[in-house]
């Protein structure tokens, strides 16, 4: 129980640290800009510019595969909206080229499937932004071995990713009819490599830690004790924190000890909240 309470402590006053120094430098000036990090809700009709292109050298531009009527406009969009916007890790490219956004977007949102924005999926939650979506799971930096878990299953779409990347995946998601559509999805799309709980995602999968990876696509007010204890030493969770319709930032938090964390601030975000009432 005390070294919960130390853990806790420790973990609070690194990320209120952390906030202030990324509040008092929000103004200053930076050499080069980088794309803004999508609010994750549903957007205006207007789409977010591209961010200019660093001087490094670009993976390949995609190319379509044939006999996919959606792979020229996904190449399109992965060329435009994710490797234009900085993201460089070419397996993480790969993911994003491969798996079939469409078939985790509602019907009515179809003709919007690979615009590189969230979309409404129903229960108040969404499908993340393409461009998000890359930029989490290149942070965690993950390989095929490791054993990755998710804590918000939504459409399906980002733990399609991870299993593009990964030899499993685990995913938990609190909303018992929108779970059943990401399987639904993840079985029609031909991902068996993912295994999916209804549960409450603030507690993690104990049965089935420790992992090497957490990716958490909803904000919880904290950071939850139970998922940093489910990290490997060494693991990477990357949770976006903050308030209901507040500010948010996307942290990259890292555990270095059986009681020590080491946290880095990716920016500011908006994401919708980590339901904790079983639906």
């Amino acid at each position: 129980m005390r070294r919960l309470s130390l853990l806790s402590l420790f973990l609070a006053l690194v990320l209120l640290a952390a906030m202030l120094v990324a509040c008092s430098e929000e103004d200053k000036p930076t050499a080069t800009s980088k794309p803004p990090v999508p609010e994750e809700s549903v957007p205006d009709d207007e789409s977010p510019s591209a961010a200019p292109v660093d001087e490094i050298v670009r993976p390949p531009s995609p190319t379509p595969e044939a006999g996919d009527p959606f792979a020229a406009i996904r190449a399109e969009m992965v060329q435009t909206g994710i490797i234009d916007w900085g993201v460089e890790d070419e397996t993480v490219i790969a993911a994003m080229l491969a798996v079939p956004r469409h078939e985790f977007v509602p019907e009515e949102y179809q003709a919007q499937a690979y615009e590189n924005h969230p979309l409404p999926i129903g229960f108040g939650q969404t499908i993340s932004q393409p461009y998000i979506v890359a930029k989490m799971t290149e942070a965690i930096d993950v390989e095929p071995g490791d054993k990755v878990l998710e804590i918000g299953t939504g459409s399906g779409y980002q733990a399609a990713v991870l299993a593009e990347v990964v030899d499993h995946v685990y995913t938990v998601e609190i909303i018992g009819d929108l779970l059943e559509i990401a399987r639904q999805s993840h079985e029609r799309a031909g991902y068996d490599n993912i295994t999916s709980r209804h549960a409450d995602g603030y507690f993690g999968w104990e049965e089935e830690a420790p992992f090497d990876a957490i990716i958490v696509t909803a904000a919880p007010d904290h950071v939850p004790i139970p998922l940093v204890q489910q990290l490997k030493i060494g693991g990477r969770m990357i949770i976006p924190v903050g308030p209901v319709g507040g500010f948010q930032r996307l942290w990259l938090v890292t555990r270095v000890s059986e009681d020590e964390v080491r946290t880095n601030d990716l920016g500011g975000v908006t994401f919708v909240p980590l339901t904790r009432d079983a639906r």
